[in-house]
């Protein structure tokens, strides 16, 4: 009793039947790659087990080679991000103080120097000094005698011109400091939305894995089932 035999539709060669797999029942990732190099094949063409190795073989390898493809991708976008971030992490200090005005870093320093011990000390000393010249040095006719009212002019003049020059300068860290934490959030925002995208990324990664290593399983029990037609051995359900 001879055995069926049929055409392979890709090499046109009669086979057995045993040797001959139907289009429709190929894994769709295999027959997309069959149907792409041969447009003309319809579901009912067969195709002999040589050449669906072929096929099936190229369609592991470029599963693999899109998941590596795939790493690099991810990790260039992580060089990227990282550059950005390195972009956007900026040094606003340095920013905000190339913008000021000659004013305006004047009433800085004298701000600094106005809640310093250096100051403090200083003055101490400017008074005792004045003291002693208006009461011992100078005790005939000292420019300004005790209760030193000229000095209390002074003192108050001081305060007057001092009090508006340490609120410009507060006021201008007040603003440094808003813009620090816009910045700041700007950062952390960036920061989260980068965070998210990476688990977006994995967890489509992990799934495409996880769906091709499957399919590749499955291509292996396949290949098992007809090694096992072949060899005549009954298969076991």
């Amino acid at each position: 009793m001879t055995n069926k035999s049929g055409v392979c539709a890709i090499t046109h060669l009669a086979f057995p039947m045993s040797e001959l797999v139907p289009l429709s029942v190929i894994r769709p990732g295999v027959a997309t790659l069959i149907t792409a190099a041969y447009p003309d094949l319809v579901e009912n063409s067969l195709i002999s087990a040589d050449e669906l190795n072929k096929f099936r073989s190229d369609y592991i390898s470029q599963a693999l080679k899109d998941d590596i493809g795939e790493i690099t991708a991810l990790e260039e976008d992580g060089v990227r991000s990282l550059r950005e971030h390195e972009i956007l992490n900026e040094n606003i200090n340095a920013s905000f103080d190339e913008a000021l005005t000659f004013g305006e870093r004047l009433s800085d320093k004298i701000a600094s120097f106005g809640g310093s011990w250096t100051f403090i000390l200083s003055f101490t000393g400017f008074l005792v000094l004045w003291i002693i010249v208006n009461t011992v040095i100078i005790a005939t006719h000292p420019p300004d005698p005790f209760p030193f009212i000229l000095l209390n002019l002074l003192l108050s003049a001081l305060a007057a011109l001092q009090a508006p020059v340490i609120m410009m300068s507060q006021n201008r860290q007040d603003t440094k400091d808003r813009i620090r934490a816009e910045y700041d959030y700007k950062i952390n925002l960036k920061a989260e939305l980068e965070i998210r995208h990476l688990h977006e990324k994995v967890d489509h990664l992990l799934k495409q894995q996880s769906q091709r290593l499957l399919e590749i399983q499955q291509i292996q029990i396949d290949l098992l089932r007809e090694a096992l037609h072949k060899n005549g051995t009954p298969e076991k359900s």
